[in-house]
Protein backbone atom coordinates (compact mmCIF):
# COMPACT_ATOMS: atom_id res chain seq x y z
CA UNK A 1 0.00 0.00 0.00
CA UNK A 2 2.90 2.34 1.08
CA UNK A 3 4.49 1.75 -2.04
CA UNK A 4 1.62 2.63 -4.16
CA UNK A 5 1.37 6.00 -2.12
CA UNK A 6 4.41 6.95 -3.18
CA UNK A 7 4.47 6.44 -6.45
CA UNK A 8 1.16 8.35 -6.47
CA UNK A 9 2.92 11.08 -5.20
CA UNK A 10 5.92 11.34 -7.31
CA UNK A 11 3.72 11.01 -10.12
CA UNK A 12 1.87 13.67 -8.55
CA UNK A 13 5.09 15.74 -7.98
CA UNK A 14 6.30 14.63 -11.95
CA UNK A 15 2.59 16.33 -12.90
CA UNK A 16 3.21 19.51 -10.96
CA UNK A 17 6.30 20.11 -12.70
CA UNK A 18 5.19 19.62 -15.80
CA UNK A 19 2.00 21.97 -15.62
CA UNK A 20 4.39 24.83 -14.16
CA UNK A 21 7.13 24.43 -17.13
CA UNK A 22 4.02 24.95 -19.49
CA UNK A 23 4.30 28.53 -18.50
CA UNK A 24 6.83 31.46 -19.57
CA UNK A 25 10.01 31.55 -18.54
CA UNK A 26 12.94 33.94 -17.47
CA UNK A 27 13.29 36.46 -20.65
CA UNK A 28 10.92 35.05 -22.92
CA UNK A 29 10.58 37.44 -25.91
CA UNK A 30 12.48 40.11 -23.94
CA UNK A 31 15.57 40.73 -26.44
CA UNK A 32 18.12 41.75 -26.08
CA UNK A 33 19.46 39.86 -23.53
CA UNK A 34 16.19 37.54 -22.75
CA UNK A 35 17.17 35.92 -19.44
CA UNK A 36 18.30 32.44 -17.55
CA UNK A 37 16.53 30.58 -20.13
CA UNK A 38 19.12 32.11 -23.18
CA UNK A 39 21.90 31.67 -20.80
CA UNK A 40 21.56 28.21 -20.62
CA UNK A 41 21.00 28.08 -24.40
CA UNK A 42 24.03 29.95 -24.68
CA UNK A 43 26.17 27.73 -22.69
CA UNK A 44 24.89 25.11 -24.66
CA UNK A 45 25.81 26.65 -28.18
CA UNK A 46 28.97 27.81 -26.62
CA UNK A 47 30.79 24.09 -24.88
CA UNK A 48 29.50 22.74 -28.40
CA UNK A 49 31.08 25.00 -30.89
CA UNK A 50 34.38 25.96 -28.94
CA UNK A 51 37.23 23.59 -27.05
CA UNK A 52 37.12 23.71 -23.67
CA UNK A 53 39.80 26.37 -23.15
CA UNK A 54 37.74 28.69 -24.92
CA UNK A 55 34.81 28.25 -22.66
CA UNK A 56 35.66 31.00 -20.21
CA UNK A 57 37.51 33.11 -22.13
CA UNK A 58 36.46 36.16 -23.96
CA UNK A 59 36.86 35.95 -27.75
CA UNK A 60 35.59 37.23 -31.13
CA UNK A 61 33.73 34.14 -30.81
CA UNK A 62 32.38 34.17 -27.31
CA UNK A 63 31.63 37.94 -26.07
CA UNK A 64 31.74 37.21 -22.29
CA UNK A 65 29.17 40.06 -21.84
CA UNK A 66 26.50 38.31 -23.60
CA UNK A 67 25.82 35.54 -20.92
CA UNK A 68 29.48 34.42 -20.34
CA UNK A 69 29.79 30.95 -18.39
CA UNK A 70 29.97 32.25 -14.82
CA UNK A 71 29.15 28.59 -13.35
CA UNK A 72 32.28 25.64 -12.62
CA UNK A 73 33.08 22.85 -14.82
CA UNK A 74 29.89 20.64 -14.48
CA UNK A 75 27.74 23.35 -15.55
CA UNK A 76 29.65 23.38 -18.52
CA UNK A 77 29.92 19.50 -18.96
CA UNK A 78 26.27 19.27 -18.77
CA UNK A 79 25.67 22.02 -21.04
CA UNK A 80 27.83 20.36 -23.45
CA UNK A 81 25.85 16.87 -23.28
CA UNK A 82 22.75 18.81 -23.73
CA UNK A 83 24.38 20.93 -27.04
CA UNK A 84 24.93 17.59 -28.88
CA UNK A 85 21.28 16.21 -28.09
CA UNK A 86 20.18 19.59 -29.29
CA UNK A 87 22.13 20.03 -32.73
CA UNK A 88 20.89 16.23 -33.50
CA UNK A 89 17.44 17.38 -33.09
CA UNK A 90 17.79 21.04 -34.20
CA UNK A 91 21.38 22.38 -35.31
CA UNK A 92 19.81 26.09 -35.53
CA UNK A 93 19.39 25.73 -31.66
CA UNK A 94 22.72 25.91 -31.50
CA UNK A 95 24.68 27.38 -34.20
CA UNK A 96 27.63 29.46 -33.02
CA UNK A 97 26.56 33.35 -33.02
CA UNK A 98 23.43 32.63 -35.06
CA UNK A 99 21.08 31.66 -32.57
CA UNK A 100 20.96 33.92 -30.07
CA UNK A 101 17.72 34.67 -28.46
CA UNK A 102 16.02 31.44 -30.23
CA UNK A 103 12.41 30.54 -29.17
CA UNK A 104 10.77 28.19 -30.56
CA UNK A 105 7.56 25.83 -28.67
CA UNK A 106 10.23 22.99 -29.86
CA UNK A 107 12.88 24.30 -28.57
CA UNK A 108 10.92 24.84 -24.62
CA UNK A 109 9.74 21.67 -25.10
CA UNK A 110 13.24 20.27 -25.02
CA UNK A 111 14.80 22.98 -22.73
CA UNK A 112 12.14 21.57 -20.57
CA UNK A 113 12.63 18.25 -21.16
CA UNK A 114 16.77 18.82 -19.94
CA UNK A 115 15.44 20.08 -16.75
CA UNK A 116 12.67 17.15 -16.18
CA UNK A 117 15.78 14.26 -16.78
CA UNK A 118 18.37 15.63 -14.18
CA UNK A 119 15.50 15.60 -11.77
CA UNK A 120 14.48 12.23 -12.47
CA UNK A 121 18.44 10.90 -12.67
CA UNK A 122 19.52 12.71 -9.48
CA UNK A 123 17.11 14.93 -6.82
CA UNK A 124 14.31 12.63 -7.14
CA UNK A 125 16.04 9.39 -6.43
CA UNK A 126 18.25 11.18 -3.63
CA UNK A 127 14.76 12.38 -1.87
CA UNK A 128 13.10 8.59 -1.85
CA UNK A 129 16.56 7.34 -1.25
CA UNK A 130 17.28 9.63 2.08
CA UNK A 131 13.48 8.89 2.98
CA UNK A 132 13.60 5.27 3.16
CA UNK A 133 17.29 4.90 4.51
CA UNK A 134 18.08 7.96 7.11
CA UNK A 135 14.15 7.90 8.36
CA UNK A 136 14.29 4.76 9.33
CA UNK A 137 12.64 5.45 12.68
CA UNK A 138 9.82 6.87 11.13
CA UNK A 139 6.79 4.05 9.89
CA UNK A 140 6.32 3.62 6.32
CA UNK A 141 3.77 6.21 5.81
CA UNK A 142 5.58 8.79 7.44
CA UNK A 143 8.44 8.61 4.87
CA UNK A 144 6.35 8.80 2.33
CA UNK A 145 4.76 12.17 3.64
CA UNK A 146 8.05 13.32 4.71
CA UNK A 147 9.15 12.70 0.60
CA UNK A 148 5.74 13.86 -0.44
CA UNK A 149 6.48 17.53 1.02
CA UNK A 150 9.90 17.68 0.00
CA UNK A 151 9.02 16.45 -3.39
CA UNK A 152 6.08 19.46 -3.76
CA UNK A 153 7.72 22.29 -2.23
CA UNK A 154 7.37 25.24 -4.56
CA UNK A 155 10.70 26.76 -4.80
CA UNK A 156 12.82 24.70 -6.29
CA UNK A 157 9.82 23.82 -9.02
CA UNK A 158 9.49 27.20 -9.83
CA UNK A 159 12.78 28.28 -10.15
CA UNK A 160 13.96 25.00 -12.47
CA UNK A 161 10.75 24.54 -14.22
CA UNK A 162 9.12 28.14 -14.27
CA UNK A 163 12.20 30.72 -14.37
CA UNK A 164 14.48 28.07 -15.74
CA UNK A 165 17.74 26.96 -13.81
CA UNK A 166 18.97 23.25 -13.10
CA UNK A 167 19.13 23.52 -9.00
CA UNK A 168 18.05 19.85 -9.08
CA UNK A 169 21.56 18.89 -10.08
CA UNK A 170 23.58 20.30 -7.29
CA UNK A 171 20.82 20.22 -4.87
CA UNK A 172 20.64 16.67 -5.66
CA UNK A 173 24.26 16.31 -5.15
CA UNK A 174 24.38 17.11 -1.85
CA UNK A 175 21.56 15.55 -1.24
CA UNK A 176 23.27 12.48 -1.68
CA UNK A 177 26.28 14.12 0.23
CA UNK A 178 24.71 13.91 3.45
CA UNK A 179 22.50 10.16 2.59
CA UNK A 180 26.19 8.68 2.22
CA UNK A 181 27.83 10.08 4.92
CA UNK A 182 24.80 9.61 7.41
CA UNK A 183 25.38 5.74 6.55
CA UNK A 184 29.18 6.17 6.69
CA UNK A 185 30.28 6.33 3.34
CA UNK A 186 32.39 9.29 3.63
CA UNK A 187 34.79 9.17 0.90
CA UNK A 188 31.69 8.94 -1.28
CA UNK A 189 30.08 11.94 0.56
CA UNK A 190 33.07 13.66 0.11
CA UNK A 191 32.97 13.35 -3.81
CA UNK A 192 29.30 13.94 -4.09
CA UNK A 193 30.17 17.31 -2.39
CA UNK A 194 32.52 18.08 -4.57
CA UNK A 195 30.32 17.58 -7.49
CA UNK A 196 27.83 20.09 -6.23
CA UNK A 197 30.66 22.42 -5.33
CA UNK A 198 31.74 21.85 -9.19
CA UNK A 199 28.40 22.20 -10.44
CA UNK A 200 27.61 25.43 -8.70
CA UNK A 201 29.77 27.63 -6.62
CA UNK A 202 27.04 28.52 -4.22
CA UNK A 203 27.44 25.24 -2.56
CA UNK A 204 30.22 26.94 -0.92
CA UNK A 205 27.28 27.96 1.70
CA UNK A 206 27.80 24.19 2.79
CA UNK A 207 31.51 23.76 2.51
CA UNK A 208 31.96 24.58 6.24
CA UNK A 209 29.89 22.07 7.66
CA UNK A 210 30.83 19.21 5.42
CA UNK A 211 34.50 19.98 6.21
CA UNK A 212 33.88 20.58 10.42
CA UNK A 213 31.96 17.64 9.97
CA UNK A 214 34.40 15.29 7.87
CA UNK A 215 37.68 17.00 10.07
CA UNK A 216 35.95 16.33 13.54
CA UNK A 217 35.31 12.65 12.19
CA UNK A 218 39.15 12.50 11.20
CA UNK A 219 40.41 13.56 14.53
CA UNK A 220 37.99 11.88 16.89
CA UNK A 221 37.02 8.94 15.44
CA UNK A 222 38.86 6.10 17.52
CA UNK A 223 38.01 2.96 15.08
CA UNK A 224 40.05 4.07 12.48
CA UNK A 225 43.57 5.52 11.90
CA UNK A 226 43.04 9.40 11.82
CA UNK A 227 45.85 10.53 9.84
CA UNK A 228 45.10 7.69 7.35
CA UNK A 229 41.59 8.48 7.24
CA UNK A 230 42.51 12.31 6.65
CA UNK A 231 44.89 11.09 3.65
CA UNK A 232 41.99 9.07 1.54
CA UNK A 233 39.95 11.81 2.50
CA UNK A 234 41.81 14.55 0.92
CA UNK A 235 43.04 12.02 -1.74
CA UNK A 236 39.03 11.74 -2.71
CA UNK A 237 38.82 15.37 -2.62
CA UNK A 238 41.58 16.41 -4.65
CA UNK A 239 41.34 13.63 -7.14
CA UNK A 240 37.62 14.78 -7.87
CA UNK A 241 38.59 18.36 -8.29
CA UNK A 242 40.99 17.81 -10.50
CA UNK A 243 39.39 15.25 -12.87
CA UNK A 244 36.46 18.04 -13.31
CA UNK A 245 38.89 20.87 -13.60
CA UNK A 246 41.44 18.93 -15.80
CA UNK A 247 40.42 20.85 -19.35
CA UNK A 248 41.81 23.97 -17.12
CA UNK A 249 44.94 22.71 -15.40
CA UNK A 250 46.93 23.04 -18.65
CA UNK A 251 48.23 26.49 -17.41
CA UNK A 252 47.92 28.96 -14.52
CA UNK A 253 46.19 31.33 -16.80
CA UNK A 254 42.94 29.20 -17.65
CA UNK A 255 42.49 27.94 -14.52
CA UNK A 256 42.74 32.15 -12.99
CA UNK A 257 40.05 32.50 -16.02
CA UNK A 258 37.66 29.99 -14.65
CA UNK A 259 38.03 31.42 -10.96
CA UNK A 260 37.58 34.92 -11.97
CA UNK A 261 34.41 33.88 -14.11
CA UNK A 262 33.28 32.00 -10.85
CA UNK A 263 33.69 35.02 -8.20
CA UNK A 264 32.74 38.35 -9.98
CA UNK A 265 33.12 40.60 -6.97
CA UNK A 266 32.33 43.82 -9.57
CA UNK A 267 28.63 42.76 -9.96
CA UNK A 268 28.27 44.27 -6.02
CA UNK A 269 26.96 43.46 -2.81
CA UNK A 270 23.43 42.08 -3.46
CA UNK A 271 21.03 41.46 -7.06
CA UNK A 272 17.85 43.04 -7.45
CA UNK A 273 16.06 43.22 -3.77
CA UNK A 274 17.39 39.92 -2.35
CA UNK A 275 16.10 39.17 1.34
CA UNK A 276 19.24 39.26 3.15
CA UNK A 277 20.93 41.86 5.85
CA UNK A 278 22.50 44.53 3.61
CA UNK A 279 19.50 44.68 0.95
CA UNK A 280 17.40 45.27 4.03
CA UNK A 281 19.73 47.77 5.34
CA UNK A 282 19.85 50.14 2.14
CA UNK A 283 16.56 51.15 3.20
CA UNK A 284 18.02 52.98 6.06
CA UNK A 285 21.41 52.71 5.25
CA UNK A 286 22.76 53.41 1.85
CA UNK A 287 25.56 51.52 1.83
CA UNK A 288 26.56 51.23 -1.41
CA UNK A 289 26.98 54.72 -1.85
CA UNK A 290 28.65 54.91 1.61
CA UNK A 291 31.50 52.18 1.30
CA UNK A 292 33.93 51.48 -1.47
CA UNK A 293 33.27 47.89 -3.13
CA UNK A 294 36.74 46.99 -1.43
CA UNK A 295 35.17 47.89 1.72
CA UNK A 296 32.05 46.04 1.39
CA UNK A 297 33.51 43.22 0.31
CA UNK A 298 35.63 42.78 4.02
CA UNK A 299 32.45 43.94 5.92
CA UNK A 300 30.56 40.99 4.39
CA UNK A 301 33.25 38.39 4.45
CA UNK A 302 34.37 39.26 8.02
CA UNK A 303 30.77 39.26 9.32
CA UNK A 304 29.97 36.13 7.60
CA UNK A 305 32.88 34.10 9.35
CA UNK A 306 32.35 35.85 12.21
CA UNK A 307 28.73 34.06 12.29
CA UNK A 308 29.47 31.41 10.67
CA UNK A 309 32.37 29.87 13.54
CA UNK A 310 30.12 29.10 16.64
CA UNK A 311 27.96 26.73 14.49
CA UNK A 312 30.54 25.44 12.70
CA UNK A 313 33.12 24.71 15.59
CA UNK A 314 30.19 22.94 17.73
CA UNK A 315 29.78 20.75 14.45
CA UNK A 316 34.17 19.91 14.69
CA UNK A 317 33.83 19.26 18.49
CA UNK A 318 30.70 16.88 18.26
CA UNK A 319 30.39 15.24 14.23
CA UNK A 320 27.26 13.70 13.94
CA UNK A 321 24.55 12.95 10.98
CA UNK A 322 22.09 14.85 13.03
CA UNK A 323 24.42 18.05 14.10
CA UNK A 324 25.85 18.21 10.37
CA UNK A 325 21.69 18.97 9.01
CA UNK A 326 21.18 21.48 11.88
CA UNK A 327 24.71 23.07 10.84
CA UNK A 328 24.44 23.23 6.91
CA UNK A 329 20.77 25.32 7.31
CA UNK A 330 22.71 27.59 10.08
CA UNK A 331 26.10 27.87 7.59
CA UNK A 332 23.70 28.84 4.27
CA UNK A 333 21.15 30.86 6.25
CA UNK A 334 24.65 32.83 7.48
CA UNK A 335 25.95 32.93 3.74
CA UNK A 336 22.54 34.16 2.16
CA UNK A 337 21.89 37.12 5.06
CA UNK A 338 25.68 38.30 4.97
CA UNK A 339 27.65 37.53 2.06
CA UNK A 340 28.82 39.05 -0.73
CA UNK A 341 26.71 38.96 -4.36
CA UNK A 342 23.80 37.36 -3.08
CA UNK A 343 20.74 36.31 -5.49
CA UNK A 344 16.89 36.01 -4.47
CA UNK A 345 17.62 32.28 -5.60
CA UNK A 346 20.64 31.43 -3.14
CA UNK A 347 17.16 30.82 -0.76
CA UNK A 348 17.06 27.34 -2.29
CA UNK A 349 20.38 26.29 -1.20
CA UNK A 350 19.41 27.25 2.32
CA UNK A 351 16.00 25.78 1.72
CA UNK A 352 17.83 21.80 1.08
CA UNK A 353 18.96 21.42 4.78
CA UNK A 354 15.61 22.81 5.87
CA UNK A 355 13.75 20.10 4.18
CA UNK A 356 15.96 16.99 5.60
CA UNK A 357 14.45 18.44 9.26
CA UNK A 358 11.04 17.94 8.60
CA UNK A 359 10.40 15.01 10.56
CA UNK A 360 11.59 16.50 13.69
CA UNK A 361 10.53 20.12 13.08
CA UNK A 362 7.43 20.38 10.39
CA UNK A 363 6.29 23.48 11.51
CA UNK A 364 9.13 25.61 11.58
CA UNK A 365 10.04 23.78 8.58
CA UNK A 366 6.83 24.09 6.52
CA UNK A 367 7.06 27.89 7.41
CA UNK A 368 10.30 28.72 6.29
CA UNK A 369 9.59 26.71 3.04
CA UNK A 370 6.88 28.85 2.51
CA UNK A 371 8.86 32.29 3.44
CA UNK A 372 11.43 31.32 0.94
CA UNK A 373 9.01 30.85 -1.79
CA UNK A 374 7.64 34.34 -1.00
CA UNK A 375 10.64 35.41 -0.58
CA UNK A 376 11.27 34.95 -4.35
CA UNK A 377 8.12 36.36 -5.20
CA UNK A 378 9.56 39.70 -7.38
CA UNK A 379 11.23 37.38 -9.32
CA UNK A 380 8.47 35.24 -9.76
CA UNK A 381 6.33 37.84 -10.82
CA UNK A 382 8.58 38.87 -13.57
CA UNK A 383 8.79 35.95 -14.89
CA UNK A 384 5.24 35.92 -15.33
CA UNK A 385 4.59 33.15 -12.98
CA UNK A 386 1.73 34.26 -10.90
CA UNK A 387 -0.77 32.14 -11.17
CA UNK A 388 2.15 28.68 -10.93
CA UNK A 389 3.22 30.38 -7.84
CA UNK A 390 -0.16 30.29 -6.16
CA UNK A 391 -1.09 27.09 -7.60
CA UNK A 392 2.33 25.20 -6.63
CA UNK A 393 2.22 27.38 -2.73
CA UNK A 394 -1.85 26.00 -1.99
CA UNK A 395 -1.02 22.33 -3.28
CA UNK A 396 1.99 22.23 -0.48
CA UNK A 397 0.53 24.00 2.07
CA UNK A 398 -2.34 21.66 1.96
CA UNK A 399 -0.28 18.48 1.49
CA UNK A 400 1.80 19.55 4.50
CA UNK A 401 -1.19 20.16 6.65
CA UNK A 402 -2.70 17.00 5.38
CA UNK A 403 0.80 14.98 5.96
CA UNK A 404 1.66 16.89 9.33
CA UNK A 405 -0.78 18.90 11.24
CA UNK A 406 -4.16 16.57 10.82
CA UNK A 407 -5.54 14.43 12.98
CA UNK A 408 -3.45 12.00 12.45
CA UNK A 409 -0.37 13.49 12.76
CA UNK A 410 -1.07 14.91 16.31
CA UNK A 411 -1.70 11.65 17.05
CA UNK A 412 1.91 10.49 15.86
CA UNK A 413 2.62 13.25 18.05
CA UNK A 414 4.29 15.46 14.80
CA UNK A 415 2.44 18.61 15.19
CA UNK A 416 3.61 20.82 18.10
CA UNK A 417 1.03 23.06 17.27
CA UNK A 418 -1.83 20.38 18.33
CA UNK A 419 -0.80 20.66 21.77
CA UNK A 420 -2.43 23.36 24.12
CA UNK A 421 0.98 24.70 25.78
CA UNK A 422 1.00 28.43 25.82
CA UNK A 423 4.34 29.00 23.90
CA UNK A 424 2.53 26.90 21.13
CA UNK A 425 -0.67 29.03 21.05
CA UNK A 426 1.82 31.83 20.54
CA UNK A 427 3.76 30.20 17.94
CA UNK A 428 0.53 29.37 15.93
CA UNK A 429 -0.13 33.03 16.76
CA UNK A 430 2.90 34.64 14.79
CA UNK A 431 2.96 31.83 12.31
CA UNK A 432 -0.82 32.85 11.47
CA UNK A 433 0.16 36.36 11.53
CA UNK A 434 2.98 35.85 9.04
CA UNK A 435 0.84 34.46 7.04
CA UNK A 436 -1.74 36.94 6.95
CA UNK A 437 1.46 39.22 6.31
CA UNK A 438 2.44 37.10 3.22
CA UNK A 439 -1.11 37.45 1.60
CA UNK A 440 -1.62 41.62 1.98
CA UNK A 441 2.17 41.79 0.48
CA UNK A 442 1.28 39.13 -2.26
CA UNK A 443 -2.20 40.84 -3.48
CA UNK A 444 -0.80 44.15 -2.66
CA UNK A 445 2.64 43.54 -5.12
CA UNK A 446 0.18 42.09 -7.44
CA UNK A 447 -2.86 44.46 -7.76
CA UNK A 448 -1.60 47.65 -6.59
CA UNK A 449 0.78 50.65 -8.41
CA UNK A 450 3.55 51.63 -5.92
CA UNK A 451 4.40 55.38 -6.09
CA UNK A 452 6.06 56.78 -9.26
CA UNK A 453 8.88 58.15 -6.70
CA UNK A 454 9.02 54.63 -5.45
CA UNK A 455 8.80 52.10 -8.08
CA UNK A 456 10.59 48.91 -6.00
CA UNK A 457 8.52 49.65 -2.74
CA UNK A 458 6.94 46.13 -2.93
CA UNK A 459 9.76 44.31 -4.00
CA UNK A 460 11.76 46.14 -0.60
CA UNK A 461 9.12 45.36 1.98
CA UNK A 462 9.01 41.58 0.65
CA UNK A 463 12.61 41.79 0.57
CA UNK A 464 12.85 43.15 4.70
CA UNK A 465 9.48 41.57 5.84
CA UNK A 466 11.30 38.11 4.46
CA UNK A 467 14.87 39.07 5.76
CA UNK A 468 13.10 39.41 9.17
CA UNK A 469 11.84 35.85 9.25
CA UNK A 470 14.86 34.30 7.50
CA UNK A 471 16.84 36.22 10.77
CA UNK A 472 14.53 34.85 13.03
CA UNK A 473 14.80 31.67 11.58
CA UNK A 474 18.74 31.82 11.50
CA UNK A 475 18.65 32.05 15.74
CA UNK A 476 16.07 29.58 16.19
CA UNK A 477 18.03 26.90 14.41
CA UNK A 478 21.05 27.49 15.82
CA UNK A 479 19.57 27.22 19.55
CA UNK A 480 18.49 23.84 18.28
CA UNK A 481 21.92 23.16 16.94
CA UNK A 482 23.41 24.27 20.58
CA UNK A 483 21.15 22.28 21.90
CA UNK A 484 21.70 19.10 20.75
CA UNK A 485 23.38 16.55 23.37
CA UNK A 486 27.77 16.74 22.61
CA UNK A 487 29.27 13.48 22.22
CA UNK A 488 32.57 12.61 23.23
CA UNK A 489 33.24 10.91 20.13
CA UNK A 490 31.58 10.82 16.24
CA UNK A 491 27.85 9.94 16.66
CA UNK A 492 27.66 8.99 13.36
CA UNK A 493 25.64 5.90 11.77
CA UNK A 494 28.46 3.41 10.68
CA UNK A 495 28.65 0.61 8.50
CA UNK A 496 29.20 -1.78 11.34
CA UNK A 497 26.50 -0.34 13.48
CA UNK A 498 23.74 0.56 10.50
CA UNK A 499 22.89 -1.35 7.46
CA UNK A 500 20.89 0.45 4.70
CA UNK A 501 17.34 -1.20 4.69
Amino acid sequence: MNNYLMGAFLFLAMSVRMLVSLGSYSGEGKEPMFGDYEAQRHWMEITYNLPAEDWYRNSSKNDLMYWGLDYPPLTAYHSLICGYVANWINPDWVKLNESRGFESYEHKLFMRYTVLVADILIYIPAVVVFCNTCLHSLDKLQQVSVAAVMLLYPGVILIDYGHFQYNCVSLGFTLWAVISLSAGYDLIGSMMFCFALNYKQMELYHAMPFFCYLLGGCCFDKKENRFLKLVKLGFVVLLTFAVCWAPFLTNKDSMLQVLSRLFPFSRGLYEDKVANVWCALSVIVKMKQMFSLDTLLKMSSASTLLCLLPSSVNLFLSPSAQRLKYALVNSSLVFFLLSFQVHEKTILVASLPVLLLLPEKPSAVVWFLQLSTFSMYPLLAKDGLVLQYVATMVLFSTTAYAMFFSEYSAAKGQNVWSQTSSRNKVCSFIFWMSCLGTGILNVAAHQMEPPKNLPDLFPVLLAAFSCMHFIIFCIYFHFLQFKLPMAKSDLRATKQRKKIN
